[in-house]
């Protein structure tokens, strides 16, 4: 399936639904106060039937603060998947030696753990992700992974398999009427670039890819259909990884669900409020002096007046004893304990939502002194972690094998591709002397090979 060549509404207009929510996810987990305030401009209740905090109009001007304040917990879940899943690096294996050499060295030199941290964030986020092999030998003498962000990309399914996907980005340089897109179609064995003007909903017509310096050097690199690149492989050179299955809002679709599509935005929201409201006591709770109109300093006509509340000396005033006036301290008490409650409270449901352990945020006063310990107290993260590890497994196995592809078509004739396979890294470390008790054990049961106890270390 070529480009489109007839002008179209972009994004398509299949793809309204997730894209709206995927607007919303990117809002809390951006947390970007501008994004939220405009994401909700249009939506101003919560499902409890209150006002949002992020729906509400700005103040008066003059103001110094409006009083909200955001609370990133979207942020640190997303975070906290990425580190569950890749924080210790995983494993990939070959069977051929000099394979495993050349992937070694990719994985190295392409810093691909990083690349899937980001990833697996993004996923988190945003329901899913892609992976996306490509080079440049102006830039590297290697395939390149690269990560697509799924509100970035028109994905093409058949039979729950992504058969196509057509990426796209906005370029600069464009005048304020006018949007100029760069697409970048994948299909089995080629890739099309196309080069489009249009506005902000219309993808608009097609352009010469020299109409921009970002995509003017692919001009020489088409082939004679005129906007495709031929891989020289069989296969597709990118992957979708859903963050988790099933996608509850549109039940039967294989894009992935966010882990913020409990849905979770009521209790952000909430979180903000409540953190406003704190803030709020602790503003209203500052020390004030109320003094009466004769204790004040007069600058003369139209200058005002002041107190000077360092003064160590005064003159006497004429004011009877008895009148009751004098100076004031005016004081309110912060109610840190039902703030802190009930912040608690929320962010303990919120992240039970997304489908982690309070403990794995600092929720849990227990302490755990061992890797035992810590796994039984997260349980529910470890599940979370395992299921998303499933997920990632083919669609990244798929990709490294279509680097080691892309490899030996254009860089190293004498490799031979394997699909690698994948061993995630422990989620909880084991704690050395745990690890060493265990060994000794084994070892005086005779139980257990010395190259067996050398991996187990290391």
């Amino acid at each position: 399936m070529p480009l489109p060549d007839l002008d179209m509404p972009w994004p398509p207009s299949t793809l309204s639904g997730p894209y709206r929510e995927m607007r919303v996810d990117d809002a809390w987990y951006s947390g970007d106060r501008r994004r939220l305030a405009k994401v909700y401009a249009g939506d101003e209740q919560r499902r409890d039937g209150l006002r949002r905090l992020w729906s509400r109009k700005r103040p008066e001007l003059g103001r110094r603060h409006d009083g909200r304040l955001h609370i990133p917990l979207a942020g640190d879940i997303a975070a906290t998947s990425a580190d569950l899943l890749f924080s210790e690096p995983p494993a990939f294996t070959v069977n051929d030696s000099s394979t495993q050499a050349r992937l070694d060295e990719l994985v190295e030199a392409d810093g691909i753990v990083n690349t899937l941290l980001e990833a697996a964030e993004v996923a988190a986020a945003l329901g899913g992700v892609f992976l996306r092999a490509t080079w440049d030998r102006d830039v590297a003498a290697r395939p390149l992974l690269t990560t697509v962000h799924a509100d970035k990309a028109v994905p093409e399914f058949r039979w729950g398999q992504l058969v196509a996907a057509t990426f796209w980005r906005e370029l600069p340089g464009a005048d304020s009427s006018t949007v100029l897109r760069h697409l970048e179609r994948h299909e089995r064995g080629r890739v099309l670039h196309g080069l489009y003007q249009g506005t902000d909903d219309r993808l608009g017509r097609r352009v010469p890819l020299t109409e921009h310096t970002d995509t003017a050097a692919l001009a020489g690199s088409l082939g004679a259909a005129g906007d495709a690149i031929e891989t020289g492989i069989d296969a597709l050179t990118c992957a979708y990884i859903p963050n988790m299955r099933p996608n509850r809002q549109h039940r039967g679709s294989p894009l992935g669900r966010s882990d913020f599509r409990a849905p979770l935005h009521d209790q952000f929201d909430a979180l903000d409020e409540t953190w406003s409201s704190w803030l709020r006591d602790i503003r209203l709770a500052r020390a004030r002096l109320i003094v009466p109109d004769g204790y004040l300093r007069d600058h003369g006509s139209g200058r005002g007046a002041s107190f000077d509340d360092d003064r160590e000396v005064w003159q006497a005033l004429r004011i009877p004893p008895d009148s009751g006036e004098g100076i004031t301290l005016s004081q309110f008490a912060i109610r840190v304990a039902e703030h802190e409650r009930t912040t608690a409270a929320i962010t303990r449901q919120a992240v039970q939502f997304a489908g982690y352990s309070a403990g794995t945020f600092g929720l849990d006063d227990q302490v755990a002194t061992t890797a035992t310990e810590v796994v039984a107290r997260q349980r529910k993260s470890m599940i979370t972690r395992d299921k998303k590890s499933r997920y990632w497994a083919p669609g990244l196995a798929d990709m490294l094998h279509v680097l080691l592809m892309l490899d030996r078509a254009m860089f190293t004739p004498t490799v031979a591709p394997e699909r690698p396979r994948l061993s995630f890294g422990d989620g909880v470390s084991e704690d050395p002397q745990t690890v060493a008790q265990t060994l000794s054990l084994l070892a005086q049961a005779q139980a257990v090979s010395t190259e067996t106890k050398v991996r187990w270390l290391h």
